[in-house]
């Protein structure tokens, strides 16, 4: 589990690309003072698993499955890239919770300043739209995030300048993809509803039902 709190921006060093999966080196500063074989480290809010490491650079393979669903494959070498452990349980819990299962891809569809901040617009797909919620949680290439206003297919968000500087999120541009988590409670309590209101809409008090309990 992350917080989406980035702990360091690092850099792609080199991609070793298979038929349709990646082994990533990357090189990074500060995650590697207690890093371990088989750590988990979100990498643009991806869980990616360590499995080698040494000189501030660590490797890590993708699967097809994560090619195919965030935006890893838009990488290439000197990308610049969100870092984070995981959480410790002796850690503050400072952003809100984030899996490192990413839901899927956004765009950058609008960028404007705000006087100290700067607003981003995010477009993606409905089914990405129905977990998200004003002044809700939502980690955008790992980074934890309130979102700032809703749309039909879009949201905003308001990036702070501490944000801005120690993230990659201004260093997007319009048009450019990004990975998408939205807030896992939020898809728990979505899924509890749909349930009942499953059910509920699957039981109706018909004739037979009726007579059947000496109506």
């Amino acid at each position: 589990m992350f917080t989406g709190i980035v702990e360091e921006v690092g850099s792609i060093v080199s991609i070793r690309r298979g038929s349709r999966s990646a082994t990533l080196k990357i090189q990074g500063k500060e995650i590697f003072s207690d890093m371990k074989l088989g750590d988990s480290i979100a990498v643009n809010g991806i869980c990616l698993t360590v499995t080698e490491f040494g000189g501030n650079v660590f490797s890590t393979d993708a699967t097809p499955e994560t090619l195919d669903r965030t935006s890893l494959s838009l990488l290439s070498a000197g990308s610049h890239v969100n870092l984070e452990r995981a959480m410790s349980a002796s850690g503050r819990f400072g952003g809100h919770i984030v899996t490192g299962h990413i839901d899927g891809t956004a765009k950058v569809s609008d960028i404007r300043k705000d006087d100290n901040a700067v607003i981003i617009r995010f477009t993606c797909s409905k089914e990405q739209m129905e977990g998200i919620i004003e002044k809700g949680s939502v980690a955008v290439d790992g980074i934890s995030l309130t979102v700032a206003s809703v749309d039909r297919d879009s949201f905003t968000v308001s990036v702070i300048p501490h944000t801005g500087k120690e993230t990659t999120l201004l260093e997007r541009k319009k048009g450019e993809i990004v990975n998408l988590e939205t807030d896992v409670i939020g898809k728990y309590v979505a899924k509890f509803v749909g349930r009942r209101e499953e059910k509920r809409s699957s039981f109706s008090i018909t004739e037979e039902y009726l007579r059947e309990r000496g109506f």
